[in-house]
């Protein structure tokens, strides 16, 4: 799975919103939603409890500067359409 894919989570306490992957290996995914689960406080999640889509949202601003919550939350709320 790619940084910066957007994925819905499909169990636990978080089960249906919308997140997006910081980092992931073969069996965990650390995801990010930019609200409850900041980049500073990421949730680590196996694999097989998200549903990625084919969604991808941008890593870098195009100010050059360091990628922050905000950036994440905008991003998800035009793709969730909240």
């Amino acid at each position: 799975m790619k940084n910066g894919t957007v994925v819905f989570s499909k169990a636990g306490r978080d089960k249906g919103n919308v997140m997006v992957v910081l980092e992931s290996d073969d069996k965990f995914a650390t995801l990010a939603d930019g609200k409850l689960r900041t980049l500073e406080r990421p949730k680590k999640k196996k694999l097989k409890h998200i549903q990625p889509t084919n969604f991808q949202i941008q890593m870098q601003p195009e100010c050059g500067r360091a990628l922050q919550d905000a950036d994440i939350r905008k991003q998800l709320k035009n793709f969730s359409g909240r």
